[in-house]
């Protein structure tokens, strides 16, 4: 019995401990972010103690439960914004909004890391609405018209994202033909797009971007609209179109994160521009 009862403590140790640990280290984005991850954490915790601490549970059962629940925990682990600053997700301009954004962020990214990029949009007359995505996942989110209705001022929308928070924009444009406007930031739709009439589409891409490559952007002009606008900047990575810190996996720039950001909110402008 009471070799039995080791593989149980130790998983109820994991099971409380391993969320535990991830809350600490990423306490800014979790608390800025969606509370879904805060839930999910305490019910990981709960769920794998009380599985160990049921007697009639066997020892084999709560092991690999364990393993299956705290999995996907480290795997979710958000990318924390290297200047986090506030929290808002409603950036105004000073004078009547031109136009607006709603703007999905890439996954597992503290939307935070976008607001300095998005700010200086905004300040060029645009209100742009960040979304906090469930557990960081844009696919998760349902679409923005809610949030749109917020703000009636705005004449006319558009929506953008980055990675795959891009594909979940494209999503969003398929279902709503009241938006006018696509803004993919390292990204590329996965519906096809190519029929949608009344919508302006900009794609904005790194030339040494590791995850989403320029081979991919030259694939996904078929599903497009004819009209759209591609733009690539040269040097720049993923990791480039926010401020999280490098991502493994990604290429190798050329080019200042500066640098190749100016070129990005320059681009972002004048596609909103186009469109007010």
């Amino acid at each position: 019995m009471l070799n039995n009862a080791w593989p149980k403590r130790v998983a109820a140790a994991a099971g409380a401990g391993v969320p535990l640990v991830l809350l600490v280290a990423g306490w800014g984005p979790l608390t800025a972010g969606h509370p879904a991850h805060l839930v999910l954490l305490g019910a990981v915790a709960g769920g794998t103690v009380a599985l160990a601490l049921w007697r009639r549970t066997p020892s084999w059962l709560v092991v690999v439960s364990t393993v299956v629940l705290l999995a996907p925990l480290l795997y979710l682990q958000p990318f924390g914004a290297t200047q986090p600053g506030d929290s808002a997700t409603v950036l105004r301009p000073d004078g009547p909004p031109r136009a607006g954004l709603v703007f999905h962020p890439g996954a597992r990214v503290d939307h935070r890391a976008y607001l300095p990029l998005l700010r200086r949009v905004a300040a060029q007359g645009f209100l742009v609405v960040v979304v906090r995505e469930p557990l960081n996942i844009a696919l998760l989110s349902g679409d923005t018209a809610a949030l749109r209705a917020e703000h009636p001022d705005v004449p006319v929308w558009a929506v953008g994202g980055h990675s795959l928070g891009g594909v979940a924009a494209a999503r969003d444009v398929a279902s709503d033909t009241s938006v006018r406007g696509l803004v993919l930031w390292a990204s590329y739709p996965v519906d096809d797009l190519s029929g949608r009439g009344g919508l302006d589409a900009w794609s904005i891409h790194g030339e040494k971007d590791g995850f989403t490559t320029p081979q991919d952007i030259a694939g996904s002009r078929t599903l497009l609209p004819a009209g759209t606008r591609f733009e690539q900047v040269p040097g720049a990575v993923h990791a480039f179109f926010g401020d999280y810190g490098d991502q493994p996996g990604d290429g190798v720039p050329t080019v200042s994160r500066t640098e190749a950001q100016e070129k990005i909110v320059a681009l972002t402008t004048a596609a909103l521009a186009e469109l007010a």
